[in-house]
């Protein structure tokens, strides 16, 4: 069965949500804001999954590129657009938020972010004269 997943990240915990192929919830969890701890459930929940969908944010590419290290489907989506779509639902929460980034995925009604290699953002970070 494939499995679609959506995380609403905060800084300590993630709220994590998983819908099948129909678009309805099969898990929901949550999960510290950690690569390890989010891949961990996500395996153990839907072995099956066909996308990850995680919001742009000020930890995005951190998570995003260790969950990619752990040979996770994961895509990284417009906050914007996210906001759009999600600003429908009636109730506002974190979980609710991770539901819907779910059924975007399983919809595939998504504006995917390009994210920069980590030798590009040293570079800039050196630059900038950040590091």
């Amino acid at each position: 069965m494939d499995y679609y997943v959506g995380l609403d990240v905060s800084l300590k915990q993630t709220s994590i949500c998983v819908v099948n192929q129909a678009g309805s919830i099969v898990h929901e969890g949550v999960a510290d804001s950690d690569p390890e701890a989010i891949a961990s459930f996500v395996r153990s929940k839907a072995p099956g999954t066909v996308r990850i969908g995680i919001e742009t944010g000020p930890t995005t590419t951190w998570l995003w590129t260790e969950l990619k290290r752990l040979g996770l489907p994961v895509i990284c989506i417009d906050a914007r657009h996210a906001k759009a779509v999600l600003k429908m639902q009636i109730n506002k929460s974190d979980r609710n938020d991770a539901a819907g980034i779910a059924r975007i995925m399983q919809t595939g009604l998504r504006r995917c972010v390009s994210r920069t290699s980590t030798a590009t953002r040293s570079r800039r970070c050196w630059r900038a004269g950040r590091c």
